[in-house]
């Protein structure tokens, strides 16, 4: 159980930062220093909102398979 809401929990989050980065961008655009890698740091803030969204779609699988694995184990 608690697998699944951590699972559901880093999809979420993954798609919270999707809706985040429009907004945070303008404020990071204005600080000098990172001016000149503002399209690097766009590319991390979306591969760590990818990285979140797979790894709680996986997580999610693997709770499910292992579901069914153990329902076939116990019918047979």
């Amino acid at each position: 159980m608690i697998n699944k809401i951590w699972a559901v929990a880093l999809i979420m989050a993954g798609i919270g930062v999707f809706f985040r980065i429009p907004q945070v961008m303008p404020q990071i655009e204005k600080i000098e220093y990172f001016s000149s890698m503002i399209f690097f740091i766009r590319f991390c803030f979306y591969l760590i909102g990818i990285l979140l969204i797979g790894g709680g779609i996986k997580k999610l699988k693997n709770q499910f398979s292992k579901k069914i694995i153990t329902k076939d184990n116990e019918s047979s």
